[in-house]
């Protein structure tokens, strides 16, 4: 059977690389929506073209633009044995959208794996980035430091915080991503689908947490 997963977490939970891993682990794709959206914005798809047209405008894209490359995407042949969906779905009524698609695939969700950690663990986590002028290397100052402080160990140039880095900017994130995924979370809490995870421990360690909850028949913390 098809294994679809949804994968939920704050900024600087690590969601993008457990994506990468659990998708790897399944042998099945890994879809971003920001990936999505920027593969048909760059081939000027249909659905880019009129995604593009929003976009230029300042606009956010429709839901049913969005539905249609999720819908088109799962439709290809790798997605047979399933996906690991990241970024997507963002709201209710795209969870109930992810449903008819899936049911139409003669599939369905196996579960949304929600990726928990501390405003404070995501604040140090985000905050000690550095990023490099040049080529934009990226290092921490804690977890992954360079040789030389300030300096980018690739290509000499200087490293430095991002404002998307900085804590107030990193709590607002943190806060925007909680009001607006609660009523999702919500969503697939009340269909027992949801599945918590712990992020605070170590990449490899959060994966096989993953795993072991696909096996799990409850929510799990």
């Amino acid at each position: 059977m098809a294994v679809f997963v949804v994968l939920l977490g704050p900024p600087g939970a690590g969601k993008g690389t457990q994506a990468l891993r659990l998708a790897q682990s399944l042998n099945v794709p890994h879809i971003s929506s920001g990936a999505l959206f920027r593969e048909h914005l760059k081939n000027q798809t249909e659905l880019g073209v009129k995604a593009n047209a929003y976009i230029e405008q300042g606009q956010l894209v429709p839901d049913d633009v969005t539905i249609g490359m999720i819908r088109e995407r799962l439709s290809r042949p790798d997605c047979a044995p399933g996906a690991i969906l990241d970024g997507f779905p963002r709201t209710p009524p795209q969870a109930e959208a992810l449903d008819a698609i899936l049911k139409d695939l003669g599939s369905s969700l196996r579960a949304v794996i929600h990726i928990k950690v501390a405003e404070e663990v995501l604040a140090r986590r985000v905050c000690g980035r550095r990023t490099c002028r040049e080529a934009g290397h990226i290092f921490h100052v804690e977890f992954n430091p360079p040789k030389v402080p300030g300096v980018c160990d690739y290509d000499g140039s200087e490293l430095y915080q991002r404002r998307d880095d900085m804590r107030e900017t990193v709590l607002e994130r943190v806060e925007v991503y909680q009001r607006q995924t609660t009523p999702l979370i919500e969503h697939f809490r009340k269909r027992n689908l949801l599945r918590e995870v712990n992020g605070v421990y170590s990449i490899d360690d959060v994966t096989a947490a993953m795993i072991d909850v696909l096996k799990s028949p409850g929510e799990t913390e």
